[in-house]
């Protein structure tokens, strides 16, 4: 058994109780993060080895939630930015005015798999910098502005910025109406 973190509960049960509640999203974060199943699974795998060590140092300054998150998308960001140094890639990254200038390929509309869709979707957001994809991913996992700005070290106001125009980009390419809604 774990250390002793806030006088009630331990280190592996305050990790039991984390994964329980946000281990789906922890699974999400690591889809949204990494395209490869293999390198998908070492994310997480990684994701939960630093937040189990990480829970040891939890004091309870900010929430759970925010711990977790902060936890993920570290060990996520550096994870991309290891893969795109393995690989010698320059910059596989799109700014948000990039992003927003390609043409979308396949059109949602004419595919009924919302599956495809959702695939379509996470391959947008992987291609976001860092960044602009930890502040997307935060926001649909539900947390507000300020948790995200606890989270990424940017001002809240920057946050809302950056959720208003990914999200008019998500809209553009993912329009709305009958069962291809997301």
């Amino acid at each position: 058994m774990g250390a002793q973190v806030d006088g009630t509960q331990t280190q592996d049960e305050l990790y039991r109780t984390a994964t329980q509640e946000y281990g789906p999203a922890l699974t999400r974060l690591a889809c949204a993060y990494e395209a490869d199943p293999d390198l998908r699974r070492d994310l997480l795998q990684d994701m939960h080895l630093a937040l189990w060590r990480s829970m040891g140092k939890f004091n309870g300054r900010c929430s759970l939630r925010t711990w977790i998150y902060r936890v993920a998308h570290n060990v996520a960001t550096s994870h991309v930015i290891r893969e795109v140094r393995s690989k010698g890639i320059v910059s596989t990254f799109l700014t948000l005015e990039e992003a927003e200038s390609q043409t979308g390929g396949e059109d949602v509309e004419m595919s009924a798999d919302r599956n495809q869709a959702l695939g379509r979707l996470f391959a947008l957001i992987q291609r976001l910098d860092p960044l602009d994809r930890q502040v997307i991913m935060a926001y649909l996992e539900d947390l507000d502005a300020q948790s995200i700005s606890e989270i990424t070290g940017l001002s809240t106001e920057n946050v809302w910025s950056k959720i208003h125009r990914i999200k008019n980009l998500l809209i553009r390419r993912f329009p709305r109406g009958g069962h291809h809604a997301l």
